[in-house]
């Protein structure tokens, strides 16, 4: 067997969760939690079509790699579960009102299966030599 045909090859695209706040003073203290697995910049630009003269009318403030160490993904959906069972305030879609370091934790904690229905795939114990070292 191969080395190409053991591990799962790494997908071309990388998919990415990102958070952002809407200047808008109704989203005061809100932010929206996305996937994407284009650039992240481009895909919150495509969220609000018609653009304001001036400034930008949303602040991108995270944008993290949706890929765990052993090439499986996850997605928004992933982050939104996460935050709702940690009990943070979710009053519409995928708008949330917290903090960037609750989505940074909800993404580590993602990342590293500590979900309780997540079940990781192709998680690799250490070989016995390994462990005894």
């Amino acid at each position: 067997m191969s080395k190409t045909e053991f591990f799962p090859k790494r997908p071309d695209v990388l998919p990415s969760i990102y958070a952002y706040e809407d200047t808008n003073p109704q989203y005061k203290g809100l932010l929206k939690v996305g996937y994407t697995t284009r650039n992240v910049q481009e895909r919150v630009a495509q969220q609000y079509p018609t653009l304001r003269p001036g400034a930008l009318p949303y602040k991108i403030l995270l944008e993290e790699s949706a890929m765990r160490n052993d090439g499986s993904t996850f997605t928004d959906h992933d982050v939104n579960r996460y935050l709702r069972q940690v009990g943070v305030k979710n009053p519409d879609g995928e708008w949330f009102e917290c903090t960037i370091g609750r989505v940074k934790s909800a993404i580590i904690a993602i990342k590293n299966c500590e979900l309780e229905e997540e079940s990781c795939t192709l998680d690799f114990a250490m070989r016995p030599e390994q462990d005894e070292a």
